[in-house]
């Protein structure tokens, strides 16, 4: 069962520029950074609140390390912007299986690593009226 909306992922030219322009603006700071090679992104996690089955929301800021990801290809396309949202769940298979039976296109076979140590997959976003949506189980659910 989704839980909340564990983060929405915000595509961008310059990372740092644009966790500045959140600091400054909102207050928002960087809970967490990383390297994502297989998804060839550099990404900050910024929390927004803590939830009340125990997770947190975030901001997701992903700047693409080569040209060929898909947020490379992506912001080449469409430009800044948002690009994802995400829900929480502390089951990510059995969610994903659940959402494809009922005829949504799901991008992985099997999850992936994400962010924060986490489980993640994708739907497709035609299947989603347009948006691309993820799938996560924060790394402290499984």
């Amino acid at each position: 069962m989704l839980t909340r909306i564990d983060h929405i992922g915000i595509a961008c030219f310059d990372l740092d520029a644009t966790v500045e322009f959140y600091r400054s603006t909102y207050g928002f700071e960087v809970f967490h950074s990383e390297i994502n090679e297989e998804q060839g992104v550099r990404e900050a996690m910024l929390k927004i609140n803590e939830t009340s089955d125990g997770g947190a929301s975030y901001l997701q800021l992903l700047e693409p390390t080569r040209e060929d990801s898909a947020v490379g290809t992506w912001l080449a396309k469409n430009g800044e912007g948002v690009h994802h949202i995400a829900f929480g769940t502390a089951d990510v298979d059995a969610d994903a299986a659940d959402i494809r039976e009922k005829g949504v296109r799901v991008l992985y076979d099997e999850p992936r690593t994400g962010s924060m140590g986490s489980r993640i997959t994708f739907l497709h976003p035609k299947d989603c009226h347009g948006v691309l949506t993820e799938l996560v189980t924060s790394r402290t659910e499984h």
